[in-house]
């Protein structure tokens, strides 16, 4: 548990890093029928709504929630990417826990994600050339974080073609590590363990949490 803890950390940092890389003066509309264009729009969107509300986020960090809410989880299939981690025990379950569960992950990726937001630096994002996409069903959309002094780290998002064309991220692949995978692989071992009202219930738990944001001075 420690260990996919740890994982899922870096992994949601990362993912934010990228969410957040370049500022623009005014929030842009989101071309979702582009997924190169998507991921880069949502960057600059989310890195400006940090920057106009810091006062805020200063004086009340569980504002990062609805940071993260707004900016970012309209463009992640929650529901795919919930459906993928239940894996086998989709079948098991009925509708009405499959739709608990599709808000209960839900809730606890705007958790982890606010509370990775605290982890923002300055390090550059380095987007990769976009290829033709027109005959394609999922993508992947490169990416490397550049960190004075560091290797760049390699991520890769995973993006699905939905039913109207439109596109929306479902997984992040952080040096060859996926999220998806390694969060399939632990939930449904605590589904096995546990069942799934129990699951949906520590996630529940998990979102409830604050966030906690560290001073300037201790992350100098």
């Amino acid at each position: 548990m420690r260990m996919f803890n740890q994982i899922f950390k870096l992994t949601a940092s990362l993912f934010l890093l990228v969410f957040s890389a370049t500022a623009h003066s005014q929030e842009v509309e989101v071309n979702t029928m582009d997924p190169y264009v998507m991921v880069e729009t949502v960057a600059n969107n989310t890195f400006d709504r940090f920057h106009h509300d810091f006062a805020i986020i200063e004086t009340n960090p569980d504002h990062l929630k609805v940071i993260v809410s707004d900016e970012l989880m309209p463009y992640i299939d929650t529901k795919y990417a919930s459906y993928k981690v239940m894996g086998t025990y989709l079948r098991k379950t009925t509708k009405e826990q499959r739709e608990r569960f599709v808000e209960a992950f839900k809730g606890y990726l705007i958790s982890t994600y606010a509370q990775a937001f605290t982890e923002y630096t300055d390090q550059k994002v380095s987007f990769a050339r976009a290829a033709d996409f027109s005959k394609e069903k999922m993508v992947s959309v490169d990416v490397q974080i550049i960190d004075a002094g560091r290797p760049p780290i390699k991520l890769q998002f995973r993006v699905r073609r939905l039913k109207d064309d439109s596109w929306k991220a479902f997984d992040l692949v952080a040096e060859g590590v996926s999220l998806l995978a390694s969060k399939s692989s632990e939930i449904s071992n605590l589904i096995r363990q546990k069942g799934i009202d129990a699951v949906i219930a520590e996630l529940d738990e998990r979102t409830k949490a604050s966030i906690h944001r560290e001073s300037a001075d201790k992350k100098a």
